[in-house]
């Protein structure tokens, strides 16, 4: 299915108002429908005036329940995926400021138990120095001072108990000269550091050697309740377990390419001897 970003944001209205006329279309109440769905009326309630915006599996036995024919049930069911997804656009981000994203990660990030981090192109912001962090921000316009500060602020959340990461880089993420080659092996010593935690796996994907696939995009999962997806314009928010899963999957893939623990701090320290020997100027 198509996602055309102009439509999410409406697709929950109107996927609530077609799941409530077909309800009394059947000549059932909230109260019937929720005993022959096993949810509760409140939640039905919810879903059919778009209070709460139903997973697929929601809708799949709503629309079941309800006897729907099946091209309704396609539509329907396109709709529900649209509602699951939420489109962030990189442009807007950046008017409003660049430090209210930070704020609402940071949210995101003190409810989340445990995070998976694919970076196939750069450093993502938890693992970053305060100069990778100000030359990864450089092309945008404007004082990024706050976005900056919070940015650091965030990667106090790698030390709190009772939350684990993994991180898979691969190896051009970890070796694009973002900044100049000495800034650049202090950002490579960085990983490895990091790498050390009780609560962090880093692992990295060298270059040499077969891999049959080929990933896409820079994704964030977290817990099994959210996914994110940037590209270029900016990001995708899946909601829906069914598409989770599927970054899940890319993710175990990417694991098994992957260098883990000292044999990646040693392949970390290599990258960063390699910049240390470059002049300072390259």
């Amino acid at each position: 299915m198509t996602l055309d970003p102009r439509e999410l944001g409406q697709s929950n209205s109107d996927l609530a108002a077609i799941l409530q006329e077909l309800r009394r279309r059947a000549g059932l109440s909230g109260v019937q429908l929720a005993r022959r769905v096993n949810m509760s009326q409140s939640k039905i309630s919810k879903i059919e005036t778009g209070r709460v915006t139903p997973s697929l599996v929601d809708v799949e036995l709503i629309l079941r329940a309800l006897d729907a024919p099946p091209d309704l049930i396609a539509h329907v069911t396109a709709l529900a995926r649209i509602a699951n997804t939420e489109w962030q656009d990189a442009r807007a981000l950046r008017r409003k400021g660049l430090e209210k994203k930070q704020v609402e990660l940071a949210a995101l990030e003190r409810t989340t138990s445990e995070f998976r981090f694919f970076l196939p192109t750069m450093i993502t912001a938890l693992l970053a120095t305060p100069e990778y962090i100000r030359a990864s921000l450089a092309p945008f316009p404007g004082d990024h001072s706050k976005a900056i500060a919070k940015k650091l602020e965030r990667q106090a959340v790698l030390y709190e108990p009772g939350k684990r990461f993994n991180f898979i880089l691969t190896e051009q993420a970890c070796r694009w000269p973002l900044v100049p080659a000495q800034a650049m092996a202090m950002q490579i010593d960085r990983l490895a550091s990091v790498s050390r935690l009780p609560n962090v796996r880093l692992g990295i994907i060298p270059l040499a050697g077969h891999k049959p696939w080929a990933p896409l995009n820079v994704f964030t999962v977290y817990d099994e309740a959210l996914a994110t997806v940037e590209v270029s314009t900016g990001a995708l928010v899946f909601r829906d377990l069914r598409d989770i899963r599927e970054y899940l999957d890319e993710f175990r893939t990417c694991e098994g390419y992957s260098l883990w623990g000292e044999d990646a701090r040693v392949k970390l320290a290599e990258w960063a001897d390699h910049y240390r020997g470059t002049p300072q100027d390259l």
